[in-house]
Protein backbone atom coordinates (compact mmCIF):
# COMPACT_ATOMS: atom_id res chain seq x y z
CA UNK A 1 0.00 0.00 0.00
CA UNK A 2 0.93 3.49 -0.69
CA UNK A 3 0.86 6.45 1.94
CA UNK A 4 1.07 10.55 0.52
CA UNK A 5 2.98 11.89 2.92
CA UNK A 6 2.34 15.04 2.20
CA UNK A 7 -1.27 14.27 3.24
CA UNK A 8 -0.92 12.25 5.54
CA UNK A 9 -1.77 14.21 8.81
CA UNK A 10 -1.28 11.37 11.13
CA UNK A 11 2.69 10.97 12.88
CA UNK A 12 4.15 7.65 11.55
CA UNK A 13 3.88 5.94 15.18
CA UNK A 14 -0.10 5.82 15.20
CA UNK A 15 -0.07 4.66 11.70
CA UNK A 16 2.73 1.57 13.03
CA UNK A 17 0.34 1.77 16.10
CA UNK A 18 -2.26 1.23 14.17
CA UNK A 19 -1.44 -1.78 12.27
CA UNK A 20 -0.92 -3.48 15.18
CA UNK A 21 -4.27 -2.84 16.85
CA UNK A 22 -5.59 -4.33 13.50
CA UNK A 23 -3.22 -7.27 13.39
CA UNK A 24 -4.07 -8.30 17.42
CA UNK A 25 -7.32 -7.97 16.62
CA UNK A 26 -7.44 -10.66 13.65
CA UNK A 27 -4.93 -12.67 16.28
CA UNK A 28 -7.68 -12.48 19.39
CA UNK A 29 -10.65 -14.05 16.40
CA UNK A 30 -8.03 -17.06 16.00
CA UNK A 31 -9.52 -20.72 17.39
CA UNK A 32 -8.72 -20.54 21.50
CA UNK A 33 -7.30 -24.55 20.65
CA UNK A 34 -4.06 -22.35 18.48
CA UNK A 35 -0.50 -22.96 19.64
CA UNK A 36 1.32 -19.89 20.87
CA UNK A 37 4.02 -20.69 18.22
CA UNK A 38 1.52 -20.38 15.52
CA UNK A 39 0.48 -17.14 16.50
CA UNK A 40 3.12 -15.18 14.22
CA UNK A 41 1.52 -16.03 10.78
CA UNK A 42 -1.51 -14.09 11.87
CA UNK A 43 0.25 -10.81 10.46
CA UNK A 44 0.64 -12.10 6.99
CA UNK A 45 -3.07 -14.06 7.30
CA UNK A 46 -4.33 -10.81 7.84
CA UNK A 47 -2.63 -8.96 5.44
CA UNK A 48 -3.81 -11.48 3.10
CA UNK A 49 -7.36 -10.75 4.07
CA UNK A 50 -7.25 -7.02 3.85
CA UNK A 51 -5.81 -7.77 -0.22
CA UNK A 52 -8.88 -9.68 -0.51
CA UNK A 53 -11.10 -7.96 0.85
CA UNK A 54 -10.14 -4.50 -0.29
CA UNK A 55 -9.83 -5.38 -4.10
CA UNK A 56 -10.86 -2.38 -6.01
CA UNK A 57 -12.18 -2.23 -9.56
CA UNK A 58 -9.33 -0.02 -10.85
CA UNK A 59 -11.46 0.62 -14.45
CA UNK A 60 -14.11 2.88 -11.62
CA UNK A 61 -13.46 6.43 -9.72
CA UNK A 62 -13.19 6.08 -5.98
CA UNK A 63 -15.75 7.25 -3.51
CA UNK A 64 -14.90 7.46 -0.06
CA UNK A 65 -18.05 7.52 1.87
CA UNK A 66 -17.66 9.15 5.74
CA UNK A 67 -20.35 10.73 8.30
CA UNK A 68 -20.71 12.07 11.94
CA UNK A 69 -23.89 10.75 12.53
CA UNK A 70 -21.97 6.81 13.35
CA UNK A 71 -21.44 4.04 10.28
CA UNK A 72 -24.97 2.66 11.75
CA UNK A 73 -26.93 6.06 10.60
CA UNK A 74 -29.64 5.25 8.16
CA UNK A 75 -28.41 8.07 6.11
CA UNK A 76 -24.94 6.91 5.47
CA UNK A 77 -26.42 2.91 4.75
CA UNK A 78 -29.22 4.31 2.19
CA UNK A 79 -26.61 6.49 0.49
CA UNK A 80 -23.65 3.93 0.27
CA UNK A 81 -26.47 1.25 -0.82
CA UNK A 82 -27.74 3.28 -3.64
CA UNK A 83 -24.18 4.01 -5.31
CA UNK A 84 -23.33 0.76 -4.96
CA UNK A 85 -26.71 -0.34 -6.96
CA UNK A 86 -25.78 2.13 -9.54
CA UNK A 87 -22.22 0.52 -9.84
CA UNK A 88 -20.69 3.68 -11.90
CA UNK A 89 -18.09 3.47 -8.52
CA UNK A 90 -15.67 1.95 -5.95
CA UNK A 91 -17.94 2.54 -3.03
CA UNK A 92 -15.12 2.61 0.09
CA UNK A 93 -16.21 3.41 3.46
CA UNK A 94 -14.76 4.70 6.99
CA UNK A 95 -16.98 6.13 9.32
CA UNK A 96 -16.89 6.29 13.20
CA UNK A 97 -17.99 4.32 15.39
CA UNK A 98 -20.41 5.89 17.47
CA UNK A 99 -22.46 9.41 16.80
CA UNK A 100 -19.47 12.05 16.60
CA UNK A 101 -21.94 14.93 14.88
CA UNK A 102 -21.30 18.14 16.88
CA UNK A 103 -17.23 17.40 17.33
CA UNK A 104 -16.11 19.84 15.03
CA UNK A 105 -12.61 19.47 13.46
CA UNK A 106 -11.33 17.69 15.96
CA UNK A 107 -9.18 14.82 16.10
CA UNK A 108 -7.62 12.14 18.11
CA UNK A 109 -4.15 12.43 19.68
CA UNK A 110 -4.13 11.57 23.12
CA UNK A 111 -5.85 7.82 22.43
CA UNK A 112 -5.22 4.89 20.51
CA UNK A 113 -7.71 4.72 17.50
CA UNK A 114 -9.55 1.13 17.22
CA UNK A 115 -10.45 -0.16 13.71
CA UNK A 116 -12.44 -2.78 12.83
CA UNK A 117 -14.28 -3.91 9.68
CA UNK A 118 -18.19 -3.90 8.65
CA UNK A 119 -20.54 -5.24 6.88
CA UNK A 120 -21.91 -2.61 4.61
CA UNK A 121 -22.91 -5.11 0.92
CA UNK A 122 -20.91 -4.41 -2.30
CA UNK A 123 -18.90 -1.58 -0.29
CA UNK A 124 -15.22 -2.42 1.68
CA UNK A 125 -15.80 -1.01 4.95
CA UNK A 126 -14.40 0.45 8.35
CA UNK A 127 -15.41 1.60 11.50
CA UNK A 128 -13.26 3.93 13.75
CA UNK A 129 -13.13 5.01 17.28
CA UNK A 130 -12.13 8.67 16.81
CA UNK A 131 -13.84 11.67 14.55
CA UNK A 132 -15.09 11.79 10.77
CA UNK A 133 -11.80 14.10 10.86
CA UNK A 134 -9.51 10.84 11.89
CA UNK A 135 -12.04 8.44 9.46
CA UNK A 136 -10.95 10.56 6.57
CA UNK A 137 -7.01 11.50 7.61
CA UNK A 138 -6.87 7.77 8.33
CA UNK A 139 -8.20 6.61 4.87
CA UNK A 140 -6.06 9.01 2.54
CA UNK A 141 -3.07 7.66 4.86
CA UNK A 142 -2.76 4.42 2.93
CA UNK A 143 -3.05 2.36 6.36
CA UNK A 144 -6.81 1.15 5.16
CA UNK A 145 -6.97 0.88 1.58
CA UNK A 146 -4.90 -0.13 -1.41
CA UNK A 147 -5.26 3.70 -2.27
CA UNK A 148 -4.50 7.15 -0.58
CA UNK A 149 -6.15 9.58 -2.95
CA UNK A 150 -10.00 8.72 -4.03
CA UNK A 151 -11.48 10.87 -6.82
CA UNK A 152 -14.32 12.19 -4.19
CA UNK A 153 -14.79 12.16 -1.19
CA UNK A 154 -18.86 12.23 0.28
CA UNK A 155 -19.79 13.11 4.03
CA UNK A 156 -23.78 12.50 4.80
CA UNK A 157 -26.36 11.76 4.24
CA UNK A 158 -26.16 13.19 7.95
CA UNK A 159 -29.73 14.07 10.30
CA UNK A 160 -29.84 17.69 11.06
CA UNK A 161 -28.92 21.16 9.86
CA UNK A 162 -25.17 21.70 8.90
CA UNK A 163 -25.79 25.05 7.12
CA UNK A 164 -24.71 28.66 7.66
CA UNK A 165 -22.32 29.19 10.92
CA UNK A 166 -23.80 25.07 11.85
CA UNK A 167 -20.47 24.13 9.69
CA UNK A 168 -18.30 24.99 12.23
CA UNK A 169 -19.56 22.51 14.78
CA UNK A 170 -21.14 19.91 11.89
CA UNK A 171 -18.91 16.27 12.38
CA UNK A 172 -20.04 15.98 8.91
CA UNK A 173 -18.97 19.09 7.27
CA UNK A 174 -15.49 18.94 8.90
CA UNK A 175 -15.07 15.24 7.05
CA UNK A 176 -15.62 16.81 3.99
CA UNK A 177 -13.05 19.63 4.82
CA UNK A 178 -10.48 17.58 5.68
CA UNK A 179 -10.99 15.92 2.25
CA UNK A 180 -10.64 19.64 1.12
CA UNK A 181 -7.61 20.02 3.05
CA UNK A 182 -5.59 17.35 1.84
CA UNK A 183 -6.75 18.21 -2.06
CA UNK A 184 -9.33 15.73 -2.64
CA UNK A 185 -13.07 17.17 -3.88
CA UNK A 186 -15.54 17.10 -1.38
CA UNK A 187 -19.54 17.21 -0.82
CA UNK A 188 -21.12 17.19 2.66
CA UNK A 189 -24.87 16.32 2.66
CA UNK A 190 -27.56 16.33 5.14
CA UNK A 191 -30.99 16.51 5.82
CA UNK A 192 -32.93 18.77 7.82
CA UNK A 193 -34.60 16.82 10.43
CA UNK A 194 -37.55 17.83 12.52
CA UNK A 195 -38.52 15.87 15.64
CA UNK A 196 -42.06 14.60 15.11
CA UNK A 197 -42.14 15.84 11.43
CA UNK A 198 -39.21 13.75 9.91
CA UNK A 199 -39.43 9.96 8.81
CA UNK A 200 -36.33 7.35 8.10
CA UNK A 201 -37.81 7.02 4.79
CA UNK A 202 -37.37 10.90 4.32
CA UNK A 203 -33.20 9.15 3.79
CA UNK A 204 -34.09 7.41 0.85
CA UNK A 205 -35.92 10.44 -0.48
CA UNK A 206 -32.60 12.65 0.35
CA UNK A 207 -30.73 9.80 -1.68
CA UNK A 208 -32.92 10.09 -4.68
CA UNK A 209 -32.57 14.25 -4.75
CA UNK A 210 -28.99 14.33 -4.43
CA UNK A 211 -27.93 11.09 -6.62
CA UNK A 212 -28.14 13.36 -10.00
CA UNK A 213 -25.80 16.07 -7.75
CA UNK A 214 -22.78 13.64 -6.86
CA UNK A 215 -23.50 11.56 -10.19
CA UNK A 216 -22.57 14.76 -12.10
CA UNK A 217 -19.56 15.55 -9.34
CA UNK A 218 -18.06 12.67 -10.16
CA UNK A 219 -18.32 12.75 -14.41
CA UNK A 220 -16.99 16.42 -13.99
CA UNK A 221 -13.62 15.46 -12.04
CA UNK A 222 -13.19 12.64 -14.66
CA UNK A 223 -13.21 15.26 -17.11
CA UNK A 224 -11.51 17.59 -15.40
CA UNK A 225 -13.99 20.03 -15.31
CA UNK A 226 -14.72 19.96 -11.42
CA UNK A 227 -13.50 22.87 -9.25
CA UNK A 228 -10.00 22.46 -7.45
CA UNK A 229 -9.51 22.36 -3.78
CA UNK A 230 -13.36 22.67 -3.62
CA UNK A 231 -16.15 21.68 -0.75
CA UNK A 232 -19.96 21.63 -1.40
CA UNK A 233 -22.33 21.63 1.33
CA UNK A 234 -25.23 20.18 0.56
CA UNK A 235 -28.82 20.90 2.73
CA UNK A 236 -31.81 19.16 2.06
CA UNK A 237 -35.26 20.15 3.40
CA UNK A 238 -37.78 17.89 5.64
CA UNK A 239 -39.67 16.25 2.98
CA UNK A 240 -37.24 15.89 0.01
CA UNK A 241 -39.81 15.07 -2.58
CA UNK A 242 -42.14 17.82 -2.01
CA UNK A 243 -40.22 21.05 -0.56
CA UNK A 244 -38.60 22.96 -3.23
CA UNK A 245 -35.17 24.98 -3.35
CA UNK A 246 -34.40 28.41 -1.33
CA UNK A 247 -31.91 30.56 -3.22
CA UNK A 248 -28.85 32.04 -1.05
CA UNK A 249 -26.47 34.45 -1.50
CA UNK A 250 -23.22 34.93 0.89
CA UNK A 251 -24.57 36.49 3.44
CA UNK A 252 -27.45 33.93 3.67
CA UNK A 253 -30.58 36.54 1.99
CA UNK A 254 -32.78 35.34 0.01
CA UNK A 255 -32.29 36.35 -3.40
CA UNK A 256 -35.72 37.37 -5.00
CA UNK A 257 -36.63 39.11 -8.66
CA UNK A 258 -34.59 36.52 -10.73
CA UNK A 259 -35.57 33.47 -12.35
CA UNK A 260 -34.32 30.46 -11.39
CA UNK A 261 -35.13 26.27 -11.79
CA UNK A 262 -36.67 25.02 -8.83
CA UNK A 263 -35.20 21.57 -7.88
CA UNK A 264 -37.57 19.27 -5.90
CA UNK A 265 -35.71 18.80 -2.55
CA UNK A 266 -32.58 20.43 -3.06
CA UNK A 267 -32.85 23.40 0.13
CA UNK A 268 -29.07 24.75 0.67
CA UNK A 269 -25.90 24.94 -1.29
CA UNK A 270 -22.77 26.41 0.07
CA UNK A 271 -19.29 26.69 -1.49
CA UNK A 272 -16.66 26.36 0.34
CA UNK A 273 -12.92 26.87 -1.15
CA UNK A 274 -9.04 26.88 -0.32
CA UNK A 275 -7.64 29.68 -1.99
CA UNK A 276 -3.52 28.66 -2.12
CA UNK A 277 -1.26 31.23 -0.36
CA UNK A 278 0.67 32.61 -3.90
CA UNK A 279 -2.64 33.64 -5.39
CA UNK A 280 -3.40 36.27 -2.37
Amino acid sequence: MTTSVRNNFLPPSLVSNLREVLINRKGDEEEPSKKPDESTEAPSSFSSSLDAVDATDCSKPIVLVTNGDGIEAPGLLFLVEALVREGQCSVHVCAPQSDKSVSGHSVTLRETLAVSSAEIGGATSYEVSGTPVDCVSLSLSGALFSWSKPALVISGINRGSSCGHQIFYSGAVSGAREALICGIPSLSISLNWKKDESHESDFKDAVDVCLPLINAAIRDIEKGLFPKSFLLNIEIPTSPLTNKVCIFNHSLNFVPGAEYHLIPGLFYLQALMLIPFKEI
